[in-house]
């Protein structure tokens, strides 16, 4: 896929963006005098492998931000485990081993509660809007940033994207079907699908296809259609179940070290938030055409696509619920995400 992102509409979409992330105008300099104060250059781990769609793009958002900085601030961007182990870069960004990391916040909901909700909630936002509505119209994103700031970091924007599907061996038309089934499910997907009556088993992603293949488990989210499909579940897996009701939709992040981020001016922290923003929408969108792409393979090799009934995952959201409560483990600031959750879910009519 191209970049869409041409340098004759570079003002133009740089203005605007800034507004849509909440931006003043005023934090809009000339490039040539952040020139002058001399370039800042940045590492940048991400989490996905080297060439893959999703990695592409943290390569066009580290391209986005130098570009609309005028060069002032250079991102280099490194794959997944390429400087530090992943479960490493938390503790790595904090420590100044690099300035900014691409993460998951459902890999530390076990210590930050509020992370649970920051990342996917299971039968939460069933549209990856409805989610980024919740980061910039409801204080999603103050509320990320309260959640990473006694640890020294600075939340800076988060990546939305859809729904990841479910692959499973047997057939499952219902929720009550999961039922004692054996799963692999990982973050707040974990303790919810549990009360759903799955037997969890949260395995490291490079384990799902061997564990389906072995029949160790039954049923198991990996991560989107496209990505599954390059792993070859359909190899291991005759069942796609769609919506992803353990991911309904996902929110990835951009994490900086607070110490670096205060030494950037208000360009390059605008530069940031644009960059991210464009890139987001722009990646969801890459997912849409992909996903239509991808269940059409996975049909060709033999996979049933079950859709399940939108009335069963309704009633399912409700009952949902009490096992968001119980994930807070009474923490402040995990209640306080949840209920402002809620609330947007009750004024779309979806709870």
């Amino acid at each position: 896929m191209t970049n869409s992102f041409n340098k004759s509409a570079t003002r133009r979409h740089f203005m605007r963006g800034a507004t849509a992330a909440g931006l003043a105008a005023p934090a809009i300099v000339a490039a040539s005098s952040v020139r002058a104060q001399g370039k800042i250059e940045w590492r940048m781990q991400a989490l996905w492998g080297g060439g893959t769609t999703p990695m592409l793009y943290e390569e066009k958002f580290c391209d986005r931000v130098r570009e609309l900085t005028g060069g002032s601030l250079d991102i280099t961007p490194f794959a997944g485990g390429q400087i530090v182990p992943a479960a490493q870069s938390f503790d790595a960004v904090r420590g100044g081993a690099f300035q900014l990391m691409k993460t998951f916040d459902g890999y530390t909901a076990g210590k930050i509660p509020a992370h649970g909700f920051s990342s996917t909630v299971p039968f939460g936002f069933p549209e990856a809007d409805q989610y980024e509505a919740w980061f910039y119209e409801r204080g999603g994103m103050e509320l990320a940033a309260q959640s990473y700031a006694p640890a020294g970091l600075t939340y800076v924007a988060p990546t939305v994207y859809g729904e990841e599907p479910l692959h499973s061996k047997v057939e499952i038309r219902k929720m009550a079907d999961m039922e004692g089934l054996k799963g692999r499910f990982v973050g707040l997907a974990a303790a919810v699908m549990a009360d759903f009556g799955v037997a969890v088993s949260p395995l490291p992603t490079s384990e799902v296809y061997s564990a389906l293949d072995k029949g160790l488990i039954d049923l198991a989210d990996r991560g989107d259609i496209k990505a599954n499909y390059e792993e070859g579940l359909h190899e291991v897996a005759k069942y796609l179940i769609l919506p992803g009701i353990h991911q309904p939709s996902t929110a990835t992040c951009y994490v900086a070290n607070t110490a670096a981020y205060g030494q950037l001016d208000d360009q390059q922290r605008a530069a940031l938030a644009v960059a991210a923003r464009e890139v987001s929408g722009a990646l969801r969108q890459n997912i849409i055409v992909d996903n239509a792409e991808y269940l059409a393979k996975f049909e060709e090799a033999g996979v049933e696509i079950i859709t399940l009934d939108p009335a069963d995952v309704a009633e399912a959201r409700s009952k949902a619920v009490a096992s968001w409560e119980k994930a807070t483990n009474g923490d402040a600031l995990a209640t306080e995400m949840m209920e402002s959750q809620k609330q947007l879910l009750s004024d779309l009519r979806l709870l």
